[in-house]
Formats: C-alpha cells, sequence, structure tokens
C-alpha cells in the first residue's frame, strides 16, 4: 500500500472528476466546511470516463490520486460516479490515505417514492458497474427506471448547457411516462442541469443527487481520522488539462470563489 507524505489537519481536501461535473461535489464540500482547503483536479482531457474500459478508468483514478498525494492532500474525494463504481476499491488498497466515494442516491429515493418507480440518469460506466448493480437489486419493491445519458457530459464539458434539453426530453420523459416521481442524477456533472431538467418534468418530480451527502461523509471521515482543520485562511486551488477558461466559467455559474485557477498536463 501507498503511502505519502506527512499530512497535517490543514493539509487540503483533494478531489478529483472525469472533468468540470465533480465541481458540484467540490461546492457542497466548500460550503459545509469553510475551514479546509481544496484541490480540485478535472481530468477533462479524457472525459468522459462513462465511455471508456474499466482498465482505463481505474488507471485514471490512479493517475489522479497519485497527483493529489503529491500535492500533500489529506483525504481524496472521488466526486465522480464512474470512477467510484469501477475503480475505488483498486485505490482504498493500493493508497494509505481515506477516500469518498460518490454513487446513485438510490437508497433515499427509493425510500421516498409514492409510486414506486424510480428513474435513474446516468452513464453507461456506471449503470454497468457491480456496484450500482449490487446497490440498486436491494430494493427489490422498487421499479429502477435507467437511462443511460449518453452526449450529455460532452455537451456539459463543452460549456453547450442548452444544447442538452432534447437529449433530456428524450431520457427522461419515459421516465415519466411510467410513473417515476423521483429522478436520481447519476452523474456529478448532471446537477448543472437541474434548471433544464425541472423545465421538463412535472413539478411533483423530485430530483435528487449526492452532492450533500458526499460533503456530510467528507466530514464525518475527516472527524474519525482527526483531520478536521480549524484553519481560517483555507483557500481553493483548481486544476485542469484541458481548457482553464472553461473552467473558469463554471467556477463563476456556481459561486465558488477560487485563490488559484491554472492549467496543468497530467
Amino acid at each position: 500500500m501507498e503511502t505519502q507524505n506527512k499530512i497535517t489537519a490543514n493539509s487540503p481536501i483533494g478531489i478529483f472528476d472525469s472533468g468540470l461535473g465533480g465541481l458540484s461535489i467540490c461546492k457542497e464540500i466548500v460550503r459545509l466546511l469553510p475551514n479546509e482547503s481544496t484541490i480540485y483536479l478535472a481530468d477533462s482531457k479524457n472525459a468522459p470516463y462513462g465511455e471508456k474500459t474499466k482498465e482505463d478508468i481505474i488507471n485514471f483514478s490512479i493517475k489522479n490520486t497519485e497527483l493529489l498525494l503529491s500535492l500533500g492532500c489529506k483525504i481524496i474525494v472521488v466526486a465522480c460516479n464512474t470512477a467510484t463504481t469501477n475503480a475505488i476499491s483498486v485505490l482504498r488498497q493500493k493508497f494509505n490515505v481515506p477516500f469518498i466515494g460518490i454513487e446513485p442516491a438510490i437508497k433515499p429515493a427509493a425510500l421516498t417514492t409514492q409510486t414506486g418507480r424510480v428513474g435513474v440518469l446516468a452513464t453507461k460506466g456506471t449503470l454497468s458497474s457491480d456496484l450500482f448493480l449490487s446497490t440498486s437489486s436491494q430494493f427489490n419493491d422498487v421499479e429502477i427506471i435507467e437511462a443511460q445519458g449518453k452526449g450529455l457530459v460532452r455537451l456539459i464539458e463543452a460549456g453547450k448547457l442548452n444544447e442538452t434539453k432534447p437529449l433530456l426530453k428524450k431520457y427522461l420523459l419515459p421516465m415519466i411516462e411510467k410513473g417515476a416521481d423521483n429522478i436520481v442524477l447519476g452523474c456529478s456533472h448532471y446537477p448543472f442541469l437541474i434548471p433544464l431538467i425541472k423545465e421538463i418534468i412535472p413539478k411533483n418530480v423530485k430530483v435528487i443527487d449526492s452532492g450533500e451527502a458526499v460533503a456530510r461523509q467528507t466530514k464525518k471521515k475527516l472527524i474519525e481520522h482527526n483531520l478536521l482543520s480549524i484553519n481560517s485562511n483555507a483557500n481553493n486551488e483548481f486544476y485542469t488539462n484541458l481548457n482553464a477558461e472553461l473552467l473558469t466559467g463554471f467556477l463563476n455559474q456556481i459561486d465558488l470563489n477560487s485563490t488559484n485557477i491554472a492549467f496543468k498536463s497530467f
């Protein structure tokens, strides 16, 4: 098991995603833990992970983790559903550092549905993973209506959010027609589409994502490992290997302040 340099409670939280989607997770972490510094890694060059092989996803996740650990991170948040479901078990075996994963919020959706039908919009890599199948099989009395959000991540990564609307209608309306009253967003990119999604679905249908739950779990892990920071000079750094200007635009959109936005080749 690989180790890293000496870390302290004031070391940063490391967060990575296949691109910009994990910023939706990062925002919740910063909101809940304002005294924590963060380093966010956007592997946009290799997005979307959901269309890659499991071997590639694991290799990208190892590379991202190694880079965050080299930057002194004390805990790693895998802010990508596909990377979590395909690679987090390997990461936990390989690295001696706490990991937080993200997976579709099927449980709260299944426990609160009134119709017994839940829609899940996710990538192919997430829907075909063992972890997703294991989680969804726990709720035999609930019908899980799956849809692969093919093409959505590429448009989000390009900053073309409005162009996703025809695809969203294609994926979401069949769920509504089948009676789904909860729709789970199974990709960290998809929360950026919530305003558009709400234009498409009825007002009584609830949209569920994992951002707040991941932030709460991160806080819990930090407390367990005595790594909760009391630093009042926290800062947030963001790195991308593709388009720093687009990253800046997304940060402005979600009102997430940053002390450092940079292009980094990795």
